[in-house]
């Protein structure tokens, strides 16, 4: 309980303490995905622009084809907790803050243009990813046009359950990807095998006639 203590009070006043959890949060959702780490995705890689800036998405997804995905963890947990706790009076006021805190990330990750950090094809949207379910929940009752207005910003707002399901599909149309370059490998070898034979066939051929001459 007390541990439990800290850690709420941690969450609720450190910004950086805040930002770390949800990060793990992701982590652990992209260990469900059946993905590999520094493979299928990779963590805190860091980008230096034309122009001399650099940038750190907390993940970047990759797919088949050469395609990139960026994912970066938002957490505003003060607002939520001040909704959640508020007496019925307090509540519009931390949820119109709630709201807002939610379209301010939105502004922030749109403004980074991850998407650009590439100069292959790769989709042209970021995932922002909100580690608890009810905080979007209830933010998207609260404004319905929210995900749509993110949308329009390149920005695909998701969380735990919605990321893994994205990311299951990624795994799936990976799996795809192998077995396919997997056929293709095993047609090469069985190409490459005849071959072989067929070239056996020609010498042992050649050695029948040189020892019928030879007789």
């Amino acid at each position: 309980a007390k541990e439990a203590t800290n850690l709420t009070k941690a969450l609720k006043g450190d910004s950086k303490t805040q930002g770390n959890w949800g990060e793990l949060v992701l982590e652990r959702v992209l260990e469900k995905s059946g993905l590999e780490k520094d493979r299928e995705y990779f963590v805190q890689q860091n980008f230096q622009r034309e122009d001399g800036s650099r940038v750190m998405p907390d993940v970047v997804l990759h797919l088949p084809d050469s395609k990139i995905m960026i994912i970066d963890s938002k957490v505003s947990l003060t607002a939520y907790e001040q909704l959640v706790n508020a007496e019925d009076e307090e509540r519009p006021l931390f949820l119109k803050a709630h709201v807002n805190s939610i379209k301010k990330h939105v502004d922030q990750l749109s403004a980074k243009n991850y998407q650009d950090l590439y100069d292959i094809e790769s989709p042209d949207f970021v995932l922002m990813f909100i580690p608890i379910e009810p905080a979007f929940a209830v933010a998207i009752n609260e404004d319905n046009t929210l995900y749509n207005k993110a949308f329009e910003q390149n920005i695909v707002i998701v969380t735990p359950s919605t990321l893994l399901a994205t990311l299951r599909t990624v795994d799936t149309m990976w799996n795809n990807e192998k077995q396919q370059q997997n056929a293709m490998e095993i047609a090469k070898q069985a190409g490459a095998l005849y071959d072989k034979f067929e070239g056996l066939v020609s010498d042992l051929t050649g050695v029948g006639k040189k020892l019928d001459a030879a007789k």
